[in-house]
């Protein structure tokens, strides 16, 4: 899905600020945050994908008006709601007051049937499509073209996983972008990396 998440390549949010120093965590429920997420995990109430769909659902401005372990939040309780493992309510009497949740979730999609095999040095283009599910596909790369530089172990399709779709896992190819394909006449000319699944691509003959 096109969501707010996918910030990648877009202008007019400055400068990434980062320190070397960066504290993982500054408040203790952010530790419980994580646990309990990981903790979920493990047990198999939601997978990883899930996880990442659900905080892709979030609303525009709360999304981006909340921390890092606060959308880890707001995923974990969506997906425990929607697992029937606890209610909206109990979440609202327990915080005393409101508790937003993720949007409810699009349709998911199993493996493009006329995906390919890759080597490296091929060719290859980023197909165009638009998923309403969960997709692992940034949006800058869409429709872009690169070469193939490598091919990674399968691993589950996101696109079916995030969604209970039955599905074949799928490799990833390390595809090395120019910035003047991505962005043109807008960067420093350099190289881009990006693991992208095999459904997305296709041959440039």
């Amino acid at each position: 899905m096109d969501g707010m998440h996918d910030l990648g390549g877009k202008q007019g949010f400055g400068r990434v600020r980062y320190s070397l120093k960066a504290q993982t965590f500054h408040e203790p429920w952010e530790k419980r945050v994580n646990a309990l997420y990981s903790l979920a995990v493990k047990l198999g109430i939601f997978n990883m994908d899930e996880y990442r769909h659900a905080i892709e659902r979030m609303e525009p401005r709360h999304y981006l008006s909340a921390s890092y372990y606060e959308r880890s939040l707001t995923s974990l309780a969506t997906l425990c709601v929607e697992k029937g493992i606890l209610t909206q309510e109990e979440l609202e009497r327990r915080a005393h007051g409101a508790f937003p949740l993720s949007t409810p979730s699009a349709p998911g999609r199993p493996n493009v049937a006329t995906r390919e095999h890759f080597k490296p040095g091929d060719k290859v283009r980023v197909k165009t499509d638009y998923v309403p599910g969960h997709v692992r596909m940034p949006g800058y790369i869409r429709g872009k073209t690169g070469v193939v530089v490598s091919e990674s172990p399968a691993y589950p399709f996101p696109d079916a996983h995030a969604h209970g779709v039955k599905a074949a896992d799928e490799p990833t190819y390390d595809v090395r972008f120019s910035t003047e394909e991505l962005w043109p006449n807008s960067a420093d000319p350099a190289f881009v990396h990006v693991g992208v699944f095999q459904s997305y691509l296709e041959r440039v003959i």
